[in-house]
């Protein structure tokens, strides 16, 4: 199949699981800044670009993060690590799935997993993505009770800011509202400001 059949199914395939919204340049200015294009991956890497688009249309690979506004696939530097660490994208999706002891849930995340989503991680692994999840199930629960601890849950913020990227704009789009980092860390610090510590308020 030519190059750009399999180019323009994956587009299509992307705007099936993501809906058709607009790129803006800032969109494209911070898709750029975090991710690569799919063809400038597979040449460093040494891979067949369209070998890699029958993968990720087979569902064996994820798709990419985003398609910039000049139709680049725009994808994570590490986008075959996880296959290379399982051994193959033969053995991936039993290696991912076994990090869930519940087979369901295994399966939905990893559907989640090839949808190319998960653009709220700076690396996508098994266990950031668990980790993610403890960490806005607490803050969600420690935002819910009379008297949240402040110090704890700033140490919970400060975790999740780490994993996360900051977002974009079309992500808010295709996601319809707003994103975790928008609820679960800028929220959060707007709401319970970190105490001043010595030396660093506003006239230290």
């Amino acid at each position: 199949m030519p190059e750009t059949d399999l180019k323009q199914q994956l587009a299509e395939r992307f705007r099936e699981v993501n809906g058709d919204h607009p790129m803006t340049s800032a969109d494209d200015v911070y898709v750029t800044a975090q991710f690569v294009t799919l063809e400038e991956l597979c040449t460093a890497q040494g891979r067949d670009a369209d070998e890699v688009r029958r993968l990720m249309l087979d569902g064996r690979l994820p798709l990419p993060g985003y398609l910039r506004s000049d139709g680049a696939e725009m994808v994570p530097a590490d986008l075959f690590a996880l296959a290379d660490e399982a051994g193959g994208v033969g053995l991936l999706e039993a290696w991912f799935t076994a990090h869930w002891a519940d087979p369901v849930a295994g399966k939905a995340e990893w559907d989640a997993y090839l949808s190319g989503q998960y653009v709220c991680l700076h690396s996508v692994t098994p266990a950031a993505i668990r980790r993610k999840d403890r960490l806005t199930v607490a803050i969600t629960a420690a935002l819910d009770e009379p008297d949240p601890d402040a110090v704890r849950l700033h140490t919970l913020v400060d975790e999740l800011d780490a994993l996360e990227p900051a977002f974009t704009g079309y992500d808010r789009l295709r996601f319809g509202g707003p994103t975790s980092r928008d609820t679960c860390v800028d929220a959060v610090r707007a709401r319970f400001p970190r105490p001043d510590r010595p030396g660093h308020g506003p006239h230290g």
